[in-house]
């Protein structure tokens, strides 16, 4: 086994486990504890790890915002099964925003069978995506690329996301609140994501069940500002509840699809 497969597999196993021992994965690969010490190393190297002793655990802090290469490896099942619910509600023919969000590539590439869209993005990795599907209008709305983020941001961003009006927004965040709302850990991510709400008749946040209840740094918008959350596992009862106090439907994968 190649080592970038290896600690591909040591990395899923983190997300499903939160915690790894140098010992069982060495015994579980068949290498020496010191050649995981070193693949531990690459994933500590990468952001995505904590060492502890005797291991590694995922690294969940808030206050670190992950890179774009690192944060598109987690949860892949779950994003991608968003994602698909995310397409059953675009149109043929749809305008839409997408954010610079690891999850919206994931949504993009679902897209992908779609007739005759129009997609407004921040995006770089969405932009390159999509850019040889036939019959799209594809929009970049411009701005400064954010390092390590594949995103552009900053004033000439928002200035330009004013300008246009879609059926649908579709946006993910890094962690939602039931009483702040929607949060990010950046405020020129936070902009681009609100004046894609602005511009939107019916606005789709898409997030993954680790985002409940996370804390961030800015806030975006009210939960009330979505008409509806994507989600890879049914919430828990107190968000359903939530969800239904401020009117906005909630649908996962065998869920009742909401209408759009």
């Amino acid at each position: 086994m190649l080592a970038v497969e290896r600690r591909k597999l040591i990395f899923q196993k983190l997300q499903e486990e939160k915690r790894v021992v140098v010992g069982d994965l060495s015994r579980e690969f068949g290498v020496s504890e010191e050649t995981i010490r070193r693949d531990l190393d690459r994933l500590v190297g990468e952001g995505t790890v904590v060492k502890s002793y005797g291991g590694a655990v995922l690294n969940e802090s808030d206050k670190i915002d992950m890179p774009f290469n690192v944060r598109k490896k987690f949860n892949v099942g779950g994003k991608q099964r968003i994602a698909a619910l995310v397409a059953g509600m675009v149109d043929d023919g749809d305008h839409i925003t997408l954010d610079a969000s690891t999850t919206a590539v994931f949504v993009a590439k679902a897209l992908r069978r779609k007739q005759r869209l129009t997609v407004v993005t921040n995006s770089v990795e969405i932009l390159v995506e999509l850019s040889d599907v036939p019959g799209w209008n594809l929009i970049s709305v411009g701005g400064s690329l954010k390092e390590g983020y594949l995103a552009l941001v900053g004033p000439r961003t928002t200035e330009n996301l004013r300008r246009y009006r879609v059926e649908k927004a579709i946006l993910s965040c890094k962690g939602i609140d039931p009483v702040c709302g929607m949060l990010d850990g950046n405020e020129d991510f936070s902009q681009a994501k609100y004046e894609m709400l602005r511009a939107a008749r019916k606005r789709i946040l898409a997030v993954d069940k680790t985002k409940f209840g996370r804390a961030a740094f800015c806030k975006i918008a009210d939960l009330s500002s979505v008409d509806v959350v994507v989600t890879d596992e049914q919430p828990a009862a107190e968000w359903l509840e939530r969800f239904e106090q401020l009117g906005v439907k909630c649908v996962w994968p065998g869920s009742a699809l909401a209408e759009f």
